[in-house]
């Protein structure tokens, strides 16, 4: 089995869990090519080799591997994505077993699910139209602005950072959105208008009920607020329902589609799987890339199966799943 393996070591806390993973990985005769991303890395370059590759390993935040899997997209070459950011919010969706021998043996298996990603663009300030693809959520507003806040002290703080940054902006801005979705214009009020590819944020708790990242579609998301404190509200509920089918989601509301364009009414921040984009936008668009992502999945994942089947590359050691 040839591996590609594309790290990066700026990402979390500079855990060391991917050479682990590595090690559970390999086998006699194998061959595992491991490239450190550096700072102003260009995804499309890094990958350019992909299909020569029996296996492809995202290791990085959701930032990160989402900027390959967009590169990879269509592609057949498995793509197995590895925890190694902040808040890995893309793994857990995926759903597979994080630990590095757990996600070894998946590998070697080899099973896959075609998942979908998001495109998300915009005009820029010298008027070039810009794309770019996310797994999880992107947009504007109160989100971008906690994004970047929370900067400085991801490194330290990690996931707390962006309680910090939260708290420390109350009463966010309120903009009016106008928000089409496959034809359908709504014209909201709100802190932030986000498009998720899947919804599932810290501590398991779904934004919106179904939604997920194979059945060909992008929620929106529009927050209704205009004190931050409110949001602990829909949070509290999550606790409770983490589905959000029996109680909602208070000062939340979302639509569902394929094709969504929203306009504000005046310039806001914008980030595509929690990078920020350093500009104002006063629109956006937003597509579904139905089965674009070719990722491995185990028996844990929602995407996978109980029965993992004969190992594609063989060699997987028995790993005791929790029942």
């Amino acid at each position: 089995m040839r591996t590609l393996v594309i790290h990066n070591s700026r990402s979390g806390f500079g855990s060391d869990a991917i050479y682990q993973f590595e090690r559970a990985l390999m086998r006699e005769g194998d061959e595992c090519v491991t490239r450190i991303l550096g700072e102003d890395f260009e995804a499309r370059d890094v990958c350019a080799d992909a299909d020569a590759f029996d296996l492809v390993v995202l290791s990085g935040g959701d930032g990160t591997v989402t900027s390959f899997l967009y590169e990879l997209r269509g592609t057949e070459v498995p793509v197995c994505a590895f925890p190694s950011g902040t808040a890995n919010l893309l793994c857990a969706n995926i759903g597979n077993a994080p630990e590095p021998s757990a996600l070894a043996r998946a590998c070697r298996i080899g099973k896959t699910a075609e998942l979908d990603l998001g495109e998300i663009s915009w005009t820029n300030e010298e008027g070039t139209r810009e794309a770019r693809g996310f797994g999880l959520m992107s947009g504007t507003g109160f989100d971008a602005q906690l994004m970047q806040a929370a900067l400085p002290n991801k490194a330290i703080m990690g996931q707390a950072a962006y309680f910090a940054a939260a708290l420390a902006n109350p009463r966010p801005a309120v903009e009016h959105f106008t928000v089409t979705v496959d034809g359908a214009t709504y014209e909201r009020d709100g802190i932030t208008c986000l498009v998720a590819n899947c919804a599932m944020i810290q501590g398991d708790i779904q934004l919106v009920p179904d939604c997920r990242m194979d059945d060909g579609m992008l929620d929106v998301i529009v927050v209704e607020t205009s004190d931050a404190a409110q949001l602990l509200k829909p949070l509290a509920f999550g606790l409770v329902d983490k589905s959000g089918k029996a109680m909602g989601r208070p000062h939340i509301e979302s639509f569902r589609g394929r094709s969504v364009r929203v306009e504000s009414s005046r310039p806001v921040p914008i980030e595509v799987d929690g990078e920020v984009v350093h500009e104002l936008v006063t629109s956006y668009e937003a597509r579904v890339l139905p089965r674009a992502a070719h990722l491995i999945v185990d028996a844990l994942s929602p995407y996978g199966s109980a029965d993992d089947g004969s190992s594609r590359f063989g060699g997987s050691e028995v790993i005791a799943y929790p029942k």
